[in-house]
């Protein structure tokens, strides 16, 4: 049994756009699990088109669960094989990603294809398709649940990752990140309590002030 993952994302910005943001979106606050990247291969085609094979190293924690049957020892860095097809003419790129290690805990394998949004020419539009299988006797099926529900949680890091990079190389501000909207919103807070704080204070010294006024 294989868990399956179908979704289309659109990214406000042209296919150029999107192509050269493509090899500059590590590293980026979104995507720290990133360690490597590193191209092993690349070629131009006699019909223009370039081909690249890239090794990425990510960090993958293990559930608790799966780590009580795993030696202390065990890697915990990921291996991932990226393959991607560039088209100019057509204005497409296509990825196909795959974990090279922990593969009997786990395969995860990605195809992604990015072209022009038939909406907005403006736009880029990603179809993206997913693939989680495990060979882990079992336990098969909770392995491609907890698989499945990381891959979608690491798309959204992906696409923000990816709107960020856009947004610097197009000039503009970056978009905050979690961690930094999460702390504005933590002092903002902390400043709104002080301030009720001192208000309470201050109504309260006034009303003190006002009991030991003697009657006229």
């Amino acid at each position: 049994m294989v868990k399956y993952f179908l979704g289309q994302s659109v990214l406000r910005s042209s296919w150029d756009q999107v192509f050269a943001a493509f090899w500059q979106r590590y590293p980026n606050p979104y995507s720290k699990h990133v360690l490597t990247e590193d191209i092993v291969h690349r070629e131009v085609t006699p019909d223009q088109k370039l081909l690249s094979r890239r090794l990425l190293t990510k960090t993958n924690r293990m559930p608790r669960w799966a780590e009580r049957l795993f030696p202390a020892n065990v890697a915990h860095s990921v291996y991932i094989l990226e393959d991607s097809i560039v088209d100019p003419q057509n204005q497409t790129m296509t990825t196909f990603t795959w974990n090279i290690n922990h593969a009997r805990l786990m395969v995860v394998e990605e195809r992604c294809v990015y072209c022009v949004n038939s909406d907005n020419s403006g736009w880029t539009e990603i179809r993206r398709e997913a693939w989680v299988s495990s060979s882990l006797f079992g336990v098969s099926r909770a392995v491609q649940e907890f698989g499945l529900a990381r891959f979608k949680s690491n798309v959204t890091k992906t696409m923000k990752g990816f709107e960020y990079i856009l947004a610097k190389l197009q000039g503009e501000a970056p978009s905050k990140t979690l961690v930094e909207t999460a702390k504005e919103a933590k002092e903002k807070a902390r400043e709104t309590a002080l301030a009720a704080a001192e208000k309470a204070t201050d109504l309260a010294s006034k009303a003190a002030t006002k009991q030991t006024q003697p009657l006229v």
